[in-house]
């Protein structure tokens, strides 16, 4: 009988105990997958690489584009940062570092602000992460700024039922003067400040201070190309006024302040540049009986948004 056994053992055929494979063997796989999942064909190396491509480019959070992050650096700093309410989203704390009060004051104020993670870093990586500057064991991390679009400006006023009051800034490159602009926009009404996206101040950790916490209730717009954006709110029917020492008319005589307004700030020094003050509607100078050859941008802007505010009440 084993014999037998052996026998039938070289024979073709399914056999006892297969559990079927031969008859799962004849069947179909399913449909053909489509080019772009089948391995190695040209169209699947193509959708490999758009979507390697996808995941290394950030996503847009903003018409007006983004800043890159920013760190405040030193115990000072830091603690000015955290007290003024500047946006934060890690705290790097030195390893085995003296624990005075400026430490214990920022890790207070992170830990009562929520959503600021706390990192324990050792001294060398807070050498590289600041390319050895004195940052005594404390490194504040700040978010990129998120710039709205300069049509969100005066489309937000009108979605409010008022005529827009904003502020543009012509190479104003000091961010304390801009976060003392946002500061006066913000307490006369107006609706945003428009800054050129080069050669010009940014929303930093200094101009948040700056603004004393007003930058989270009034959007700042960045241009590609200032004149630009200026002509296009011409033609949306809103007035541009440049402030210029030697300018035409005086503040007071200015009757454009009563409805929708671009206010144009140059700088300290040189003032407006020549192609945007060729696209203002109007050049206005501010009297000033005690002789000063110029205001700085953040008092400049403060004087006419009140006169704006004044008239428009």
């Amino acid at each position: 009988m084993a014999t037998n056994n052996r026998r039938m053992s070289g024979k073709k055929g399914a056999q006892v105990g297969s559990g079927g494979q031969r008859r799962k063997g004849l069947e179909g796989k399913g449909p053909t997958p489509p080019a772009e999942m089948r391995k190695g064909h040209k169209k699947n190396r193509v959708a490999n690489a758009k979507a390697k491509q996808a995941v290394r480019r950030p996503t847009p959070r903003g018409r007006g584009g983004r800043s890159s992050s920013e760190l405040v650096v030193g115990r000072n700093p830091v603690v000015e940062a955290l007290r003024e309410g500047v946006p934060a989203s890690t705290l790097y704390v030195q390893q085995f570092i003296d624990n005075d009060e400026r430490v214990r004051e920022a890790l207070q104020l992170a830990a009562e602000r929520g959503g600021i993670n706390l990192m324990e870093a050792p001294r060398p990586e807070l050498d590289r992460m600041t390319n050895g500057l004195n940052h005594q064991g404390l490194v504040l991390q700040v978010p990129p700024y998120e710039y709205a679009h300069p049509e969100d400006l005066a489309q937000a006023a009108y979605d409010d039922g008022e005529d827009p009051l904003i502020v543009a800034l012509d190479g104003v490159t000091d961010p304390r003067n801009l976060g003392a602009v946002v500061r006066s926009v913000s307490a006369f009404g107006g609706h945003g400040v428009l800054v050129p996206e080069r050669r010009a101040a940014g929303m930093t950790a200094g101009a948040w201070k700056t603004s004393a916490g007003t930058a989270a209730r009034t959007p700042v717009a960045r241009a590609t190309n200032l004149t630009r954006a200026l002509e296009s709110y011409k033609k949306a029917g809103i007035t541009v006024v440049g402030l210029a020492a030697d300018g035409e008319a005086e503040l007071g005589d200015l009757a454009a302040l009563d409805g929708p307004v671009v206010i144009v700030v140059g700088s300290e020094g040189k003032g407006l540049s020549r192609l945007v003050g060729e696209t203002c509607d109007h050049r206005v100078r501010i009297p000033m009986p005690g002789g000063a050859e110029s205001l700085n941008a953040g008092v400049a802007a403060g004087i006419v948004l009140y006169e704006a505010a004044r008239r428009r009440s």
